[in-house]
């Protein structure tokens, strides 16, 4: 199978297993043995053949493309393999709504976007390790956005007493809040990890290109870990818990891929 069959079938499972979420949403509510399986049997065909994907494209090139979209195109990967990870013990599948259809996008754009790839060859293994760790971090605080996102409708909705069948479908608010604060906590470690790494091993920490990144991902590092600390002293949750989880989230969004975008798609270097 050519590079283009092979994105475009898991595109096509993302895409299937978003609608059959939706398609589903009304049968999914009161026991998660009665859920048709089958949108998370697609979407885990459609992340194991990104997988492939990204590999056969690693060999190719012989290392990983940091390009704006292929860089994209790989978070999108870990931000769906990460929450089918956690539906196997969760009720998140639903997230997949929203989760499916953008790594659907991203892997289209990185397919027709290619751009010069730079091999991981090149940095030692604390490089590699910094550069996991923020993938990681990244992906994890993204699910924990969209959680928040979806917290805050649900609230709403709620309170409106006249919620859509999706938001009842949905666990309650405080099974909703714990699972948030629980990717929140891990997102933070891998966060923490990314940094101290990026002090201790990269030489030109300030160079121009860094130091937006730098100053953007501390000041995310401390909206995160202020509202965890902030939960377990003070018991924030609610609408004080959505805010700032959506505000780090959003430094964090500019600090990966900012400089990125201004650089790769308006400064075209």
């Amino acid at each position: 199978m050519t590079y283009v069959a092979i994105a475009t079938l898991s595109i096509s499972l993302y895409l299937l297993s978003a609608l059959l979420i939706i398609r589903y949403i009304d049968q999914i509510p009161t026991s998660r043995n009665s859920y048709q399986g089958m949108p998370i049997y697609l979407a885990w065909g459609a992340v194991s053949i990104h997988v492939i994907y990204t590999l056969l494209t690693f060999q190719h090139n012989k290392g990983f493309s940091f390009s704006f979209f292929s860089t994209a195109s790989f978070v999108a990967m870990i931000v769906a393999l990460l929450l089918l990870m956690a539906a196997l013990k969760k009720p998140v599948e639903k997230l997949g709504v929203v989760v499916f259809p953008i790594a659907a996008i991203m892997l289209a754009l990185a397919l027709n976007f290619d751009d010069q790839s730079q091999p991981l060859s090149v940095y030692n293994w604390a490089m590699t390790g910094h550069i996991l760790a923020s993938i990681i971090a990244f992906s994890l605080l993204n699910i924990a956005a969209l959680q928040a996102a979806l917290l805050a409708i649900q609230d709403q909705q709620l309170k409106s007493h006249h919620p859509k069948r999706f938001i009842q479908s949905l666990p309650s608010l405080q099974a909703m809040e714990s699972l948030l604060f629980q990717m929140l906590a891990a997102g933070v470690f891998f966060l923490t990890l990314s940094l101290v790494s990026g002090f201790f091993f990269i030489e030109d920490l300030f160079a121009q290109h860094l130091v937006h990144k730098t100053v953007l991902s501390l000041l995310a590092w401390l909206i995160f870990s202020g509202l965890l600390i902030g939960r377990s002293r003070y018991g924030w949750r609610g609408k004080t818990a959505i805010q700032w989880t959506v505000c780090g989230f959003i430094l964090l969004l500019l600090a990966y891929f900012g400089s990125k975008l201004v650089l790769k798609l308006i400064l075209h270097r």
